[in-house]
């Protein structure tokens, strides 16, 4: 009968020089991702944020009362966008106005702003069944970020084109 003598078991030195090489080959690839997560987070949070600014001043403009005669000019009740008289006759540029990252709004530049908003209103037509009926203003609405930059070199931008009833 043979007797089995116990060796002990265990990795070689091959074996964990192996491991380790395949774990810290992981490692770099997993911490050379994170910059592009981390950038790709603040894309979307700013892209969210630009979304709901939007939204916002759309609802502000939307919310603007009717004026007595219809589609005189206005102003929005909660941002004072000036809103051109209806029929608009050629395109008109409000100045632009800024949002902080915490959605504090503010007719200039402040050192917190994040947001710049750019409206236009663009050219409509003398409604044909006279001036006391509904016509619809047509807006392009850019949010664009940092604020400070000309929405040519902004770095991120969203923009919309609405249309709203304000008669």
């Amino acid at each position: 009968m043979k007797r089995c003598i116990a060796s002990n078991t265990a990795f070689s030195l091959v074996e964990v020089t192996l491991a380790l090489g395949i774990a810290a080959f992981c490692l770099i690839a997993i911490f050379g991702l994170m910059p592009v997560g981390v950038q790709t987070n603040r894309n979307a949070t700013s892209q969210t944020a630009a979304t709901n600014i939007l939204a916002s001043v759309m609802a502000d403009l939307r919310a603007t009362p009717l004026t007595t005669p219809l589609g005189r000019a206005t102003t929005s009740p909660q941002y004072q966008i000036p809103i051109p008289q209806n029929p608009v006759g050629s395109a008109t540029s409000v100045p632009p106005f800024f949002f902080a990252e915490d959605g504090t709004f503010s007719a200039s530049i402040q050192q917190q702003s994040r947001y710049q908003v750019n409206i236009m209103f663009f050219p409509t037509s003398p409604n044909p069944n006279g001036p006391n009926t509904h016509l619809a203003t047509l807006a392009d609405i850019k949010i664009t970020w940092p604020a400070g930059a000309t929405p040519a070199n902004a770095s991120g931008s969203t923009e919309m084109f609405a249309s709203f009833d304000r008669n």
